[in-house]
């Protein structure tokens, strides 16, 4: 975006792999500074960190868990120190569960919503509590909410309520030019999706796709620097990037 000495600044949960990763050295390559958040692998951190700093851009990781509200208000205030501000907001940190609603562990389930429904609330409260005018927050959906495939129960209501807090989200804080948008990725080859996955199945979720394959990380960190940057007409919207599947 810029390559002043006060670039603008982006958080990134769960950056330190996947997805998230892929979204870092993204913007950074658009000229961000990043905070790389962490839930528990230091060393997967340092790296991604090492990643951006090798395309010449400025990093730290900072461990966080997205679900406590303490330790999501001292992420953004190192971002703020160190920085001077946070301009965008990517909220990628996720976990996923797969299994048939009547076998499904009730603690599983509570793990989902703490992570993905909580943890989505905490980013963006502090998110729009912080972020600067002319600002971007990015959740994380899924594509399966519209596909509505068997075991997917749990993790589809938790996408479910981000999308719901996305659009309204949105409408409350638009008047500060700040946007607020969720990516919907379809199968895309990150470790949450490809765990436990035959070559077999994922080989007949690639022919779903008029495409004929699954996302790739960068596939979608295109979107992501898209809404971070110049899509500032794209408001409330959940963008469901999957090459087609419906």
């Amino acid at each position: 975006m810029t390559t002043s000495s006060t670039p603008r600044v982006a958080i990134v949960t769960g950056g330190s792999r996947g997805i998230g990763r892929e979204s870092a050295e993204r913007l950074a390559a658009d000229g961000y500074a990043l905070v790389i958040n962490y839930a528990g692998n230091k060393a997967e951190a340092d790296d991604a960190v090492a990643a951006v700093q090798k395309l010449g851009g400025q990093a730290i990781a900072v461990r966080a868990d997205v679900a406590d509200e303490a330790a999501v208000a001292a992420l953004f205030d190192t971002a703020e120190q160190t920085f001077g501000g946070v301009d965008v907001v990517v909220h990628a940190a996720g976990i996923m569960v797969l299994s048939p609603l009547v076998d499904l562990d009730l603690a599983d389930l509570d793990r989902l919503l703490r992570t993905n429904v909580r943890g989505t609330f905490v980013v963006d409260q502090q998110a729009a509590r912080r972020l600067r005018s002319g600002g971007a927050i990015i959740n994380f959906s899924t594509s399966v909410v519209g596909l509505k495939l068997p075991t997917y129960s749990a993790y589809n209501a938790t996408k479910g309520a981000v999308e719901a807090l996305t659009g309204i989200l949105a409408k409350e804080i638009g008047n500060r030019d700040i946007t607020v948008n969720a990516v919907a990725p379809g199968p895309t080859a990150t470790a949450l999706f490809l765990d436990g996955k035959s070559d077999e199945l994922i080989a007949r979720m690639a022919a779903q796709n008029p495409m004929g394959r699954i996302g790739s990380p960068a596939d979608i960190a295109e979107v992501v620097a898209f809404l971070a940057g110049p899509g500032r007409w794209v408001n409330g919207q959940v963008i469901r990037a999957n090459g087609g599947v419906v």
